[in-house]
């Protein structure tokens, strides 16, 4: 096996089969940290978001934290309960795409699509540049190095998932689960020690929030209203996810809708609980958090904090508070947070590789995005996701705060776009169902999406008003750059097809004459073999022809050639410029004209070596030759191979190579024990 094979099999695994497709499916305990790992870990960064928004007003506007939280909260369990008919009713994996595209056409289809995909990206690039900074913040050394850590959180991931989602996903389902277990366990402590008054406060109650110059006079008026606005919306991150469950339903057990429906179910329920508990604790606690910290969180003397302070996320506070007395639960709390913000990126890594999968197949992709990797997981979709979230990540310094603007507005189109497909797809069914129990149930699954629709396009309406100019706007742009990009690779695909489709009673055309041109720089045995294959083939007309470069090796050529008395005539191209593909184009573009209705081949002699770096010394010539060959009307191309000493070590290293993998696919007979 050679190294760069053994490196792989360590990090990605041993091959599987595609009939072995349906060992990769997920139970629902195993689906929930998959899929919901981004959801759930966004109680991480969703409260930051709101509290560091409400901060532009001072801290009066902090008694409004809890209220955005519960209205985050409301929508999150609305879009769950209207998921849960998408799921059931579509469960090809394409989810809001196959709605959309079913239901509303192709445009609105494409629309869902480039608004997931960038959404996708955002994901990673916002779940790990979050992890980045809880683990800067539990480890001083780390501070100012969270770009590095993001990057090399990505690439982790990233190499995970490759192995296969099965394996990325029990791999994923205890960080998962200590997670939970770790913020619900704070949250109930920390509500516990406040009933029996002995919670302390946070770390920063003591400091004072600093509003900013057009919130001096109080927090009222249209500004406020806006300002709550643009909270929610920053809120609303915490819904990010959830559309990944339907995009990932081939991925269950069966019944796979019915399993999907349940996954989603919890989902909302946990994520719900433990956001809230958050947002109240924050409060109780008195958290104080600020976009500038370093210039409007102000100490009680009067001065501001300075560029040395390092601001912690919420969640760090309050297990900082409510584990006082137990410094152990703090650093759980910190290394469980970060992971599950890592393990968050695992579920666009899921979502985003399927869906770019499905948009393949149907021609708005490259095909390359079809195909399975080794593992039976959608490779090249990966290595794309891992490459634009690394891109953002270094673009934007893997600052949450500046990429979460650019954050949720995808996924809100999508969520959009999906229920209103919804409602036109249980519309269309209930015209032609007879069967009652079967109406009553179409008719309160349209009602949900229908409540689905007004929720999810109100939170869209006020997340382009409130985020658009703080950086939304790159992000719209992305989703329209793509809608264009897919729309052009499938007018691609569709103008290919269309011009290599054979027409009815279309028969193909003999050639007048077949006119072969052997091309010859010394007579030796790559030569030699060209010019015997060529003259196998019996065409009309046979030539071999040289370029006159080096006027002696031309005459070195035209000696021994008629020494050795070849039966094929010999034609000298001038080059008084030394160029060797110019004359022969020429020449062969000569043939053509003379003789229009005549196919030329060219046989071009090659060599086929073992080592790479012999390439880069042989072939150069033939290759440029052959790549403008090809563009020329009714010449055919065509490669005799040589092979040298070298391509036997190749030759003989394949062959092992195949003998060991033969060898590791073999099925191990099972031991009998002795005949009795």
């Amino acid at each position: 096996m050679k190294l760069a094979d053994l490196g792989k099999r360590l990090l990605v695994g041993r091959k599987l089969r595609s009939t072995q497709l349906h060992e990769t499916l997920l139970p629902k305990r195993v689906a929930l940290p998959v899929f919901a790992s981004d959801a759930l870990s966004s109680v991480a960064y969703a409260p930051d978001e709101i509290f560091i928004t409400l901060s532009f007003a001072g801290m009066a506007a902090y008694a409004f934290s809890w209220k955005i939280g519960i209205a985050v909260g409301f929508v999150m369990l609305v879009v769950v309960a209207s998921y849960r008919q998408n799921v059931q009713a579509y469960q090809s994996g394409g989810g809001d795409y196959e709605v959309a595209t079913v239901n509303l056409g192709k445009s609105a289809g494409l629309t869902v699509a480039s608004a997931l995909l960038v959404d996708y990206v955002l994901t990673v690039a916002v779940s790990i540049s979050s992890a980045a900074q809880y683990v800067a913040t539990a480890i001083g050394p780390l501070r100012g190095h969270e770009t590095t850590i993001a990057v090399v959180a990505t690439l982790l991931v990233m190499t995970v998932n490759l192995r296969g989602i099965k394996e990325s996903g029990v791999a994923f389902a205890v960080p998962t689960y200590l997670f939970m277990f770790a913020i619900l366990g704070m949250a109930a402590w920390g509500f516990i020690r406040y009933f029996f008054g002995d919670l302390p406060a946070a770390e920063t109650a003591e400091l004072q929030v600093a509003p900013e110059a057009q919130y001096e006079q109080g927090f009222t008026g249209l500004l406020a209203g806006f300002l709550i606005l643009r909270t929610f919306a920053s809120g609303c991150a915490a819904l990010t996810g959830v559309e990944a469950i339907s995009n990932g339903v081939p991925a269950f057990r069966k019944p796979k809708g019915k399993n999907a429906a349940t996954t989603l179910l919890l989902l909302g329920t946990i994520a719900v609980a433990m956001g809230l508990a958050i947002n109240v604790l924050g409060n109780i606690m008195g958290v104080r958090m600020a976009e500038d910290p370093a210039t409007q969180l102000i100490r009680p003397d009067g001065t501001p904090v300075g560029e040395e302070y390092h601001q912690a996320p919420v969640i760090s506070q309050l297990s900082q508070g409510i584990f006082d007395h137990f410094p152990i639960g703090f650093f759980i709390v910190a290394a469980v947070t970060g992971l599950i913000l890592v393990l968050a990126a695992n579920t666009a890594f899921n979502g985003f590789p399927v869906l770019g999968s499905i948009l393949a197949r149907d021609g708005y992709l490259p095909r390359q995005l079809h195909t399975r990797g080794d593992r039976l997981a959608f490779s090249n979709g990966i290595f794309l996701l891992a490459g634009f979230a690394i891109l953002l990540i270094v673009a934007f310094n893997a600052e949450v705060t500046r990429l979460i603007q650019l954050y949720i507005v995808g996924v809100f189109v999508s969520f959009t776009i999906s229920q209103t497909g919804m409602i036109r797809h249980w519309t269309r069914l209930l015209r032609t169902e007879q069967d009652g129990a079967k109406r009553r149930h179409m008719q309160r699954s349209r009602i949900i999406n229908s409540v689905g629709l007004a929720t999810t396009s109100t939170v869209l309406i006020v997340v382009l008003i409130t985020k658009f100019i703080h950086g939304a706007w790159i992000a719209i742009a992305a989703m329209v750059g793509l809608f264009l990009l897919m729309r052009g690779i499938r007018r691609h695909y569709d103008r290919v097809a269309a011009e290599i489709a054979v027409e009815e009673g279309e028969e193909f055309t003999l050639p007048s004459r077949v006119h072969s041109v052997v091309l010859v720089s010394k007579l030796h045995r790559p030569a030699l073999r060209a010019l015997a294959f060529a003259r196998a083939a019996r065409p009309n007309v046979l030539e071999a022809v040289t370029v006159d470069v080096e006027p002696e090796e031309t005459r070195r050529l035209v000696d021994e050639w008629d020494r050795r008395g070849v039966p094929v005539p010999l034609k000298v191209l001038a080059s008084p410029y030394r160029e060797i593909s110019r004359p022969i184009l020429e020449y062969v573009r000569s043939i053509r004209r003379g003789s229009p209705r005549d196919v030329v081949m060219v046989y071009i002699p090659e060599y086929v070596v073992g080592r790479w770096w012999e390439q880069v010394l042989h072939n150069q010539s033939a290759l440029r030759l052959k790549g403008r060959l090809l563009f020329t009307p009714n010449v055919m191309v065509t490669s005799v191979p040589y092979q040298l000493q070298s391509s036997e070590i190749a030759k003989r290293r394949q062959e092992r190579d195949n003998g060991d993998r033969r060898l590791a696919n073999r099925p191990v007979a099972k031991l009998r024990g002795p005949r009795k």
